[in-house]
């Protein structure tokens, strides 16, 4: 005969929990939107406010609790962490900071990489790009700052295809991480080759920055020190590291 837990979870309309535990759930893994929302406001421009990632946040975390599945997901806390990371970013990118000026450089920046990397058949070079565009390495450095500075390039933000419009976002985590449907299964597994084909494609360089920010999830800083260089410095590279991949996605997706 079933339990009256059994009888509660089978009249729950949040997943596997009952809603005492979908409570203390929440709670539990509270700390993880501090934690994470802190960490990316470390990212972000200084206009973003840290309680609007909070609350994002808080939202994510909301949201895993109620889709977390035990037989398809082992960690309900590893599952909060990818959900509450996109949900952050999902509201970060709802904040456009792209000028039409600087979506016009950036696409004059694919295009110079294109460029290289057509010819010589390997990664682009900083300074091939730069003599691509005309203008001197300072002034291509200087580019890349201002990019970083004004918007939030972000590896999800290129994961995606035409259905992930503004009307229906899909994050790359979700993309990853969603329920075991075997019309999915397939597209998921070309979507990560795809994406470890590009990052095998960038110089040793990029692929420590990418590693380093988003496996490991040191801040530009932190990466600066590990690899002895300025903070600035790193984030040049990593705002060009996320252009090749953009790059790369996008020959995906035509091909």
């Amino acid at each position: 005969m079933p339990s009256y837990r059994t009888k509660k979870r089978k009249k729950s309309s949040w997943g596997g929990f009952a809603p005492e535990e979908r409570e203390a759930m929440i709670v539990k893994y509270a700390y993880l939107v501090k934690y994470i929302a802190g960490r990316m406001a470390m990212r972000v421009p200084a206009s973003v406010s840290y309680d609007e990632l909070v609350s994002a946040g808080t939202m994510g975390l909301i949201h895993a609790v109620d889709r977390f599945d035990p037989s398809k997901q082992a960690d309900i806390k590893t599952f909060a962490e990818y959900r509450i990371k996109g949900a952050i970013l999902d509201e970060l990118r709802s904040m456009d900071w792209y000028s039409r000026s600087m979506r016009k450089k950036i696409q004059e920046v694919e295009e110079a990489m294109r460029f290289v990397e057509t010819r010589k058949g390997a990664p682009a070079e900083g300074w091939e790009v730069a003599e691509a565009l005309g203008i001197d390495i300072e002034a291509y450095h200087s580019l890349l700052s201002n990019i970083h500075s004004v918007s939030l390039l972000n590896l999800d933000d290129y994961i995606r295809n035409d259905d992930n419009d503004t009307l229906n976002k899909r994050s790359y985590q979700d993309k990853i991480i969603s329920e075991d449907d075997p019309s999915l299964n397939v597209a998921k597994g070309e979507l990560k080759q795809a994406v470890a084909t590009a990052i095998r494609r960038l110089t040793e360089k990029e692929q420590i920055v990418i590693s380093l920010y988003y496996y490991d999830d040191l801040t530009l800083k932190e990466i600066g020190q590990v690899l002895e260089l300025t903070e600035s410095r790193i984030c040049q590279i990593h705002t060009q590291t996320l252009i090749k991949l953009k790059l790369r996605l996008k020959e995906y997706y035509e091909a």
